[in-house]
C-alpha cells in the first residue's frame, strides 16, 4: 500500500502531465530548495522557493518546444522522503531534436509539500543516499 507522501506526489505528477508546472505550485514549500548537478544540467543552478521552482521550469521552456517529466515509479525511501524514477523528454525549439534522460528525483517533504529535490542516477543510489 502506498504511503500518503507517495500518493500526494503521484497526484501532483498526474496534474503536472495534464495541466503543466503551475499546477504543482501548491505542492511547493515556501522554503523549497533544489540544485541541479553538473552531471545532469548544462548549467547547474540553485533554485529556491516557489519562484525558483517556476524559474527551473521556465528555463526549460525558453529553449524547448516540449518538456515532459514522466514518472516511472514512486518509492518511499525514508520518513518524508520519496524517490521518483523519471524520464525527462524534450524537443529543442530551434533544432527539433528530441532528447530523453532518466533521472531519479529524491523529494523531501515537509508539511505535505516538496521542500527539497535532490537527484540520483539510479534508485539504488537514491536509497543509499548517493546523490548526483
Amino acid at each position: 500500500m502506498a504511503s500518503g507522501d507517495v500518493e500526494l506526489l503521484r497526484d501532483g505528477f498526474a496534474r503536472l502531465a495534464a495541466e503543466g508546472h503551475e499546477s504543482m505550485v501548491p505542492l511547493i514549500h515556501p522554503e523549497f530548495e533544489m540544485e541541479t548537478p553538473a552531471g545532469l544540467a548544462a548549467e547547474p543552478q540553485r533554485y529556491e522557493g516557489v519562484d525558483g521552482f517556476r524559474r527551473w521550469w521556465t528555463s526549460f521552456l525558453e529553449v524547448m518546444d516540449e518538456v515532459v517529466l514522466e514518472p516511472k515509479g514512486f518509492h518511499e525511501i525514508g520518513a518524508g522522503q520519496v524517490a521518483i524514477e523519471t524520464q525527462m523528454r524534450a524537443v529543442g525549439a530551434a533544432s527539433g531534436i528530441e532528447t530523453a534522460q532518466d533521472v531519479v528525483l529524491i523529494v523531501s517533504l515537509r508539511d505535505e509539500r516538496m521542500a527539497r529535490i535532490d537527484f540520483a542516477t539510479t534508485l539504488d543510489d537514491a536509497r543509499a543516499g548517493r546523490f548526483a
